[in-house]
C-alpha cells in the first residue's frame, strides 16, 4: 500500500474531509489532494505531523509495514501469552509509559515479551510493598 492510499485511508477512518485534515495540519486542502494523488509527497516535519495525528509510525505511512503503531506490534508479539496479553491490555494505557511503546520498533518479539515480563515483575514487587 502507498503513501497515498494510507493517507486516504486514514483521513476516511476519522471521517475527515481533505479541507478539515489540511487545517488540522496546518498545510492547504490542495496539498492533501497531492499527497492523496501521487502528485506531491510531504516533507519530514509534515510527515511527522501526519503520523502523530493518526497515532501511526512513519513506517505504517509509508506502506512498509501494516502494523500502525509500537502498540500494535507489542500486542502483537504478547498475543500468543494470556497472562502477559491481559497484562499488557492494562500497561498500554498508561501516559508514562508510552514513550517506552515508541521505542520497541527495533526489537524482536522475544524481546518484547521479556520487557513486558521486567515490567510485569516490577509491578508485582511493588504490590507485594504496599
Amino acid at each position: 500500500m502507498t503513501f497515498s492510499d494510507r493517507l486516504k485511508e486514514l483521513r476516511k477512518e476519522k471521517n475527515l474531509t481533505q479541507g478539515d485534515l489540511a487545517k488540522i495540519l496546518g498545510i492547504s486542502r490542495s496539498t492533501i489532494a497531492g499527497y492523496e494523488t501521487e502528485r506531491k509527497e510531504p516533507d519530514y516535519e509534515t510527515l511527522k505531523k501526519i503520523a502523530d495525528f493518526f497515532n501511526v509510525s512513519i513506517d505504517y505511512l509509508l506502506g512498509r509495514t501494516d502494523i500502525r503503531s509500537p502498540v500494535d506490534e507489542i500486542t502483537e508479539a504478547v498475543s500468543d501469552d494470556p497472562e502477559l496479553f491481559e497484562f499488557w491490555n492494562t500497561l498500554k494505557k498508561r501516559e508514562d509509559l508510552k514513550l517506552l511503546f515508541k521505542q520497541t520498533k527495533k526489537l524482536s518479539p522475544k524481546d518484547i515479551k521479556q520487557i513486558i515480563r521486567i515490567i510485569k515483575a516490577i509491578e508485582d514487587e511493588e504490590d507485594k510493598e504496599e
